[in-house]
Order: structure tokens, then C-alpha cells, then sequence
């Protein structure tokens, strides 16, 4: 990098932090830091919705996938991500919207307390607490790894640069701040993945390879297979379902994107906006990915350098500069709308259950509690990424794949079905039983036991065993020991029950009123 591109990098923390700023004025109450008081239009919610689910990771972790084995990087990741969200948008995302305008909640976790009982809330809110802490720590990782191979600055220094940056401008704006900065930096991304694919066509032509002779190439032999290696069918149909559930919700700061919109049907169309842009730009993102085996050879056994590497080839400065705020751009859009999420968890959640001071916060202690909360995360996520490539984790994308796909389902599937009318029947019971052994399952396939084959348990086994261990416990349990008593199915028919229906269903209280779920303010229906 020389002065124009270390430009380019500084200009765009100083408009991320100055949004930041300018959001702080939109931003007066709890609702408004963690759910945008319901004023968020539904495009600047899809938009915020695809740039969530990005990170670094993708330039690097991915970045080796395609490296080694071609297309199948796009066919078992984004592709099963513009399904999950497509299923979503009907399924998910309108009864998500309801847990705030019927609800009157902040959290997508507040729910829970009243849909089972006030222990498996804990027991999802805390476990998805720390599972993020460890998702987002891969995340910083990331960047931090892409920063070194530009700048030569060591790996935590880049993790305290882009955690300090990210910390300003999310904490002092909300969600405001994290949907406005996502905007600006779909803007980059995709001013910034149009050059590098530019660049490498041309590069290709220079070569005398061509577009589509590429392929011919003995380099990319068998990378146009769709599912090649680890990445077979059982690992496509796990992730399909583990993305139906994250990306829709599971992971948390998805589902306040749902949240935040003006009304179910917004969150819908929100919703199949990510979907599309998930199914469309990550083509264009993975192109020269696909191609690299051909510009460049990768340093790591795992390919993971390889973009960053061509990047340097193949861009001018200012170009390189741009690529590399891209890159950031990915990283601190997640992590910040997982801080706000895990805020959002913390003070609405978790902390009133053991402080009674935290029950008692006003508005504004609470939004006090919400920002000190976000900074906290960010912390312990960024000491966490300093043990990203330690022995406990491996590397980088063992965390992304492993740990945070292979645990996602135990977490997410309590969570996700309690919002539907079929399963009804399932309570706390099946939710405790599905969560509990899904962690188990986790942990037995991947540390304890010598399953005598060679390398371990494959890949696909070690996120498709959880996963669905907690979905059959999940519904076999809820059939075996229903618990459909008349106040879960109150919450069940208000998140079900549509807009236009003004006999909405009331939670039975002796009062006559809706409580609130977390049971702090009686709201008035």
C-alpha cells in the first residue's frame, strides 16, 4: 500500500465513524438502538439484511475453498444462503416483525420467556451469547490476517484497529448506525468486487486464456464440479438448514433487520431482497477467486492468502485501496450488527433476570446499559480473535464452518420453530432436550471419541449431527410430552395472526392487559 491507498482506507473510517455520529441523534430510547423503533424501510433492511452476513472470511477462508477445490465454494455456501432466505421470507421474517409490534419487544430472544419458560431463555440467550463471541472473533481474525498481507501491521494490531473503529460508530448510533454504514459500504463492495472481476478478465485475456477457456485450463481440473471434496451432499442439505435458521433469525442480528421494518409484509420484502442479492453478487465476488489457481500460487496450504495475493498483483493504487476497504466493509458490518444483537440479548434478556437493578433501568440507564454492553462484546470478541489460529481453533475457517455452523442448530431450532403453529405442542421440555443434546452431539463428534477413521468424523457429519439430533428431539419430545398450555398458544396465535386481523389474540392476564414478555411493563393492546 503507498499514501493513496492508506487515503482511500483512512477516508472511509473517518465517513464510517461520521455516520456514527450522525445517527446518534436518531437514536433516544432503547427501541431505537436495538430495533429502529420499527421506522426502517424495507429496502434499507434488505440491503443491511445481505451485508450482515458477510465478513473477511469470505476473502479469506472462502477464498481458499475456491482456491482448492472452484465452484463449489458458491454452490454449498451462498447458494444455500439465497434459498434459506427465499423459505424465510414467507416462513420467518413476517412473524419475526410481529415479535415487536405485537410483542413490544427489543430482543428477538424476549419472546421466549413466555412462548417456554424464563430457563430456556437463559439457556439460549447465553449459549448464543457465547457462540457469537467466538463468531465474531473468527471475523476480526479475518481482517485482521487480509491487513497483515497489505500493511505488514502484526495480526492483533489489525484486530484493535478495526474492533476500535467498529466499536465508535455502533455503539454511540444503534442500529441506525449499522444500516446506514452497511449501505455506504454495499456501495464499496460493489464498486470494489466490479474492479477485481475487471481486472482479472483482463489479466486472463492478457494470458491468451479468455472468459471461458479458463476452464479448459489443467490448473482448474474438476474445479467446475458443483460438490467436490468434504463439500458433498449431505454437507449442501446440513447447511441448507442450518442457513434457513441463521440467516433468518438463528444468529440474532438478522432478525432484528425483520424487526426493525415497518410491518410484516416489509420485512418480507426485505427479506427476498437479501435473498436475491445473495443469489446474484457473490458470482461475481467469487469469479476471480475461481481463477486463481491460474494468476497466482498461494503461500498457505489452505489457500486462504490467495485473493489477498492477486489483489496486490493485479489492482493499481487507489484500486487496492478500495478492495481493501471492501474488505473491511464485510468484517464491520457483521460485527457490528452482532454486537447490537448481543446487546440487545444482554440488557433485555439476561442481565433482569439476576440484577434487580437491571429490571428497574429507565430508558435511559438502559440505553446506557445497551452501549456499555456493545463495548464489553466487542472486547471479549477481539481477545478471542487473538486465539483464532491457536490449537484449540486451528484456523480460521474451522471456527466459521465448524463451531459456528455445527452449533448453530441446537441454538436456533428452539427458537426459530416456537414462532410456528405446528409445532405447538413442543414446550420447554423439547426445547431444553433439543438444545442440550445438541450440544452433546457436537461435542461427541468432534473431541471425545475415536471414531477409527481416518482425518475424524468428515466435515458434513460434524454440522449435520447436531443439527439434526436437536430437530428430531425438537418434534419427537413436543409430540411424546405436549405442552400447549393456553398462554403459549396466546403468543404462538399473536405472532401468527396477520396485520389485517384486528381481532388480534390478547396474552390471557387477569388484568385484561398484554404483558409484556419479559414481564417489566404491562402494554396496553
Amino acid at each position: 500500500m503507498n499514501g493513496l491507498d492508506w487515503a482511500v482506507l483512512i477516508g472511509y473510517f473517518g465517513v464510517m465513524v461520521a455516520i456514527g455520529v450522525w445517527s446518534h441523534k436518531r437514536v433516544d430510547d432503547v427501541s431505537d438502538f436495538f430495533t429502529a423503533g420499527g421506522k426502517m424501510p424495507w429496502w434499507l433492511s434488505g440491503i443491511s439484511h445481505h451485508m450482515s452476513g458477510y465478513s473477511a472470511v469470505m476473502f479469506t477462508g472462502y477464498a481458499g475453498i475456491a482456491y482448492t477445490y472452484g465452484v463449489t465454494s458458491f454452490v454449498t455456501w451462498s447458494f444455500p444462503i439465497a434459498l434459506g432466505i427465499a423459505i424465510g421470507s414467507k416462513l420467518f421474517a413476517p412473524r419475526i416483525n410481529r415479535l415487536r409490534s405485537r410483542l413490544h419487544v427489543a430482543s428477538p430472544l424476549e419472546y421466549l420467556k413466555n412462548r417456554y419458560d424464563l430457563k430456556t431463555q437463559q439457556a439460549l440467550a447465553w449459549s448464543g451469547m457465547l457462540l457469537k463471541i467466538v463468531d465474531v472473533g473468527a471475523k476480526w481474525a479475518a481482517i485482521a490476517t487480509l491487513l497483515s498481507v497489505f500493511t505488514g501491521v502484526t495480526l492483533n494490531q489489525g484486530i484493535l484497529i478495526t474492533g476500535a473503529i467498529t466499536a465508535v460508530y455502533c455503539t454511540i448510533g444503534g442500529l441506525w448506525a449499522d444500516a446506514l454504514t452497511e449501505l455506504g459500504q454495499f456501495v464499496i463492495q460493489l464498486l470494489a468486487g466490479i474492479s477485481m472481476f475487471v481486472a482479472v478478465v483482463l489479466k486472463l485475456n492478457d494470458k491468451g486464456i479468455g472468459f471461458f477457456g479458463a476452464w479448459d485450463e489443467p490448473a482448474l481440473h474438476g474445479h467446475g464440479k458443483p460438490l467436490v471434496g468434504p463439500y458433498g451432499t449431505v454437507f449442501l442439505l446440513a447447511f441448507l438448514f442450518i442457513k434457513l435458521f441463521e440467516y433468518n433469525g438463528g444468529m440474532l442480528n438478522q432478525a432484528q433487520r425483520y424487526m426493525a421494518t415497518t410491518s410484516p409484509r416489509a420485512a418480507e420484502r426485505s427479506a427476498r431482497l437479501s435473498a436475491a442479492l445473495w443469489l446474484v453478487w457473490p458470482v461475481i465476488l467469487f469469479f476471480p477467486m475461481w481463477m486463481s489457481p491460474l494468476l497466482v500460487h498461494a503461500q498457505k496450504p489452505d489457500g486462504s492468502d490467495s485473493y489477498g495475493l492477486m489483489t496486490e498483483q493485479l489492482l493499481p493504487h487507489g484500486l487496492l485501496g478500495l478492495v481493501i476497504v471492501g474488505f473491511f466493509s464485510h468484517t464491520m458490518a457483521m460485527c457490528s450488527s452482532d454486537a447490537n444483537a448481543i446487546a440487545a440479548v444482554f440488557t433485555r434478556d439476561a442481565a433482569p433476570v439476576f440484577s434487580k437493578r437491571a429490571r428497574e433501568w429507565t430508558q435511559r440507564s438502559g440505553l446506557i446499559a445497551a452501549r456499555v454492553t456493545t463495548v464489553v462484546f466487542l472486547g471479549l470478541s477481539m481477545a478471542v480473535a487473538t486465539q483464532v489460529n491457536s490449537p484449540t481453533f486451528k484456523d480460521i475457517i474451522t471456527v466459521v464452518i465448524k463451531w459456528v455452523a455445527g452449533l448453530m442448530g441446537p441454538i436456533a431450532i428452539p427458537m426459530m420453530l416456537g414462532l410456528l403453529r405446528p409445532f405447538r405442542r413442543s414446550g420447554p421440555t423439547a426445547a431444553l432436550t433439543s438444545w442440550s443434546m445438541g450440544l452433546l452431539a457436537f461435542w461427541l463428534v468432534n473431541y471425545p471419541i475415536n471414531w477409527n477413521v481416518d482425518g475424524g468424523v468428515p466435515l458434513q457429519y460434524q454440522v449435520s449431527i447436531p443439527l439434526a439430533v436437536s430437530l428430531v428431539l425438537y418434534i419427537l419430545v413436543g409430540y411424546l410430552k405436549p405442552e400447549d398450555t393456553p398462554e403459549r398458544l396466546a403468543v404462538i396465535e399473536r405472532i401468527n395472526t396477520d396485520d389485517d386481523d384486528s381481532a388480534a389474540v390478547a396474552l390471557p392476564t387477569p388484568a385484561g392487559e398484554v404483558e409484556d414478555v419479559v414481564g417489566r411493563t404491562p402494554v396496553k393492546d
